[in-house]
């Protein structure tokens, strides 16, 4: 038994509300069960009313598995405790006081709970060894359900994301042109490269950014010293050497003392994600939108998005995937694919991010609509899905969405928390 079942018994009252008694032998009437505190330190329901023995009081409802969690939790120090009107539990076995010693009415779930609501909530937990917990009965939910409640997780995975925006705004200051720059080396390193890209780029001050990128040179100067990619001592073309020529002015300039802490890797890469390529590119985007904060917050589709990526690399990397070896002929620009996988984790969350801070709903509905244009995305957990009930992604909103679904809520068991979940409970 979990706590979050007597949660769900008590949000739904899916137990018998007629002749109630607390264990004190007292008459129990229900009039407001309260408002579900999810995420909120406190209480877990607010604004709660019941009677007890013609007594109506106001409050909070306090649930636990058994009484003396309450002690447990260490809630008899928490002043925030002190309006609880009762304590409901699965298990009685200790009465609770408040600070003045009055005891606070206890009501136990497990003698009034719905037989249904209980083989239910066994049926599906048993199933905790399979991929998820639902997965005999996710394809019988309604269209309509679903694809309602996979939009409104997209909103929470959007607002997750918004949460890390608004530390890294914090950090630079309410620089939003600097956070998008951390956002997109970030994502231009994808998974092997990610976290050293961003460490790069938290090497850089944004200002030196700035005014390198009115020189392509310059910027990839910066971007390849900063990396370490500029201390091979057997490389000797002439591109090679003018970079390296140009790094060192650099470093005397603007006084470069830090570098990026995490080395880049080559290995597990493929050729068109070297690390070279990826910051070779980053270096042309900057240097040819040097408004990119504010040209990527006005646009609304990915075709418009795709004209302000729109690259042009330094004629040596048309040949070239590291310094070192020279390649067939061949023009590096930013895929569709690459460009989704940027508008999914850097334009989208950006934009929702900027819309919520400047309070412009017209952005923050066009930074959703944004996602439900684009191809659903191709990976395991989407396939796993698509397998469970043909064609559950149609677009990358929807794929978005049944990431979060698969990490936040299967993964954890918490159906109690799934609109898709609590449908089954109440069948």
């Amino acid at each position: 038994m979990k706590e979050d079942f007597l949660h769900y018994v008590w949000k739904f009252a899916k137990f018998n509300t007629k002749e109630l008694k607390t264990t004190a032998g007292e008459h129990l009437q229900i009039i407001r069960l309260g408002t579900h505190n999810q995420h909120e330190s406190g209480p877990d329901f607010f604004n709660s009313q019941i009677e007890i023995d013609n007594q109506r009081w106001a409050g909070n409802v306090e649930i636990h598995l058994k009484s003396s969690d309450w002690y447990a939790h260490g809630h008899e120090k928490d002043d925030a405790y002190q309006n609880v009107i009762l304590h409901v539990v699965w298990e009685h076995d200790v009465d609770i006081y408040r600070t003045d010693q009055s005891v606070i009415p206890t009501l136990i779930l497990k003698d009034v709970v719905e037989a249904s609501a209980e083989k239910n909530y066994h049926q599906l937990m048993q199933n905790q060894l399979k991929w998820i917990n639902c997965e005999a009965d996710f394809n019988s939910f309604e269209e309509l359900k679903l694809k309602s409640w996979l939009e409104r997780v997209f909103v929470e995975r959007l607002e997750e994301k918004s949460k890390l925006i608004q530390q890294m705004l914090h950090q630079s200051k309410n620089n939003w042109d600097e956070v998008l720059f951390l956002m997109l080396a970030k994502n231009f390193g994808l998974k092997i490269n990610g976290e050293a890209f961003l460490s790069l780029a938290k090497s850089i001050p944004f200002q030196v950014l700035q005014k390198c990128a009115q020189s392509q040179l310059q910027l990839e100067a910066l971007l390849f010293g900063q990396a370490h990619l500029l201390e091979k001592k057997d490389v000797e073309n002439a591109y090679f050497l003018q970079l390296k020529n140009e790094y060192a002015y650099l470093v005397q300039k603007f006084q470069l003392k830090n570098k990026a802490v995490l080395p880049v890797q080559f290995y597990g890469a493929r050729p068109t994600n070297f690390p070279s390529i990826r910051l070779a590119q980053l270096a042309s985007l900057y240097h040819q939108n040097q408004h990119l904060f504010s040209a990527l917050m006005n646009v609304k589709n990915s075709k418009e998005i795709s004209k302000v990526l729109a690259i042009q690399l330094h004629d040596f990397w048309q040949t070239h995937y590291t310094f070192e070896k020279e390649s067939k002929h061949r023009k590096k620009q930013l895929s569709a694919n690459f460009i989704h996988l940027l508008i999914i984790n850097t334009v989208a969350p950006i934009q929702f991010s900027f819309a919520k801070f400047t309070n412009n709903f017209e952005l923050e509905n066009s930074s959703i609509a944004l996602l439900s244009n684009l191809p659903s995305e191709k990976n395991k957990v989407i396939e796993k899905y698509n397998a469970l009930r043909e064609q559950t992604a149609t677009n990358a909103l929807e794929s978005q969405a049944l990431l979060h679904l698969k990490k936040k809520y299967c993964d954890r068991h918490n159906c109690l928390q799934c609109n898709l979940g609590i449908e089954l409970l109440g069948r």
